[in-house]
């Protein structure tokens, strides 16, 4: 599991941006995969997200993910809810103690932010196609309905698939230059003619600092690059391994 200082000073938060070490799954999956939907056995995966609620200090019923699908949707809990069937976004926010808003990746960003002045807390799941949808602005906007103030938030980017090893194509990067013409500097040539090697993490930081957070934090980890600690998608595709473990990572308020 890795901390953030950022985060782990605050006596009343827990967090954790957990690797895949750990665990008990075998094969592609080994060993702390915490994906329901990746394929691997369900009860392991289950035993699983066990030890991350341990380390947690949390019910199994309280560690919370949603079925992500890229999307710039943000969900606001009072109240844990059946893990069995989640309700569809990219982010979770609470207010409420005992609960652990998480995210799964496996190359994607997951971003962990708190106000801990106000008690509010979220995770949100960027990939692209969230990241240019506006994951993160939806995010902080959903925990000031609940009380947070930007000016009093960190965000920490956990880890993440970096730009040395992310070719992307040319409609990609026409998206993030019809947003945004500055949006260039998170792209450098590739060697294949018309692809271009993207910076996630770069653009959620800038993002995330434009949006006048207290502080913005990027632990800089590769989940392509560091095969022993991190699952990777990308990674499994130039495999060409049809199945894929992920990661979690979460926070929540103590009491």
């Amino acid at each position: 599991m890795i901390e953030a200082r950022e985060l782990s000073c605050h006596a009343m938060l827990r967090h954790g941006f957990f690797t895949r070490e750990g665990g008990y799954s075998l094969g592609l999956f080994a060993s702390l995969n915490c994906g329901l939907g990746s394929g691997d056995d369900k009860p392991t995966v289950s035993r699983n997200r066990e030890v991350v609620c341990g380390k947690l200090g949390v019910s199994s019923a309280s560690l919370l993910t949603t079925w992500q699908h890229h999307s710039s949707d943000t969900i606001a809990i009072t109240a844990p809810w059946d893990a069995v069937s989640p309700p569809r976004g990219d982010a979770i926010v609470t207010a409420t103690p005992g609960i652990a808003v998480a995210v799964l990746t496996a190359d994607c960003a997951p971003i962990l932010f708190a106000d801990p002045e106000a008690r509010v807390i979220g995770a949100a799941h960027a990939g692209w196609k969230g990241a240019l949808a506006g994951i993160t602005d939806s995010a902080i906007a959903a925990m000031e309905e609940l009380g947070a103030r930007r000016s009093r938030t960190t965000a920490v980017i956990g880890p993440a698939i970096s730009q040395a090893v992310y070719e992307v194509g040319p409609e990609l990067y026409e998206n993030f230059i019809d947003e945004d013409r500055d949006n260039a500097k998170f792209f450098a040539l590739s060697r294949r003619p018309g692809h271009h090697m993207f910076d996630l993490p770069g653009y959620l930081a800038r993002r995330l600092a434009a949006a006048g957070l207290a502080i913005v934090v990027d632990l800089a980890l590769c989940t392509y690059r560091d095969e022993e600690r991190f699952f990777s998608y990308r990674r499994a595709t130039h495999r060409r391994h049809e199945k894929y473990g992920r990661q979690i990572s979460a926070i929540c308020i103590t009491g």
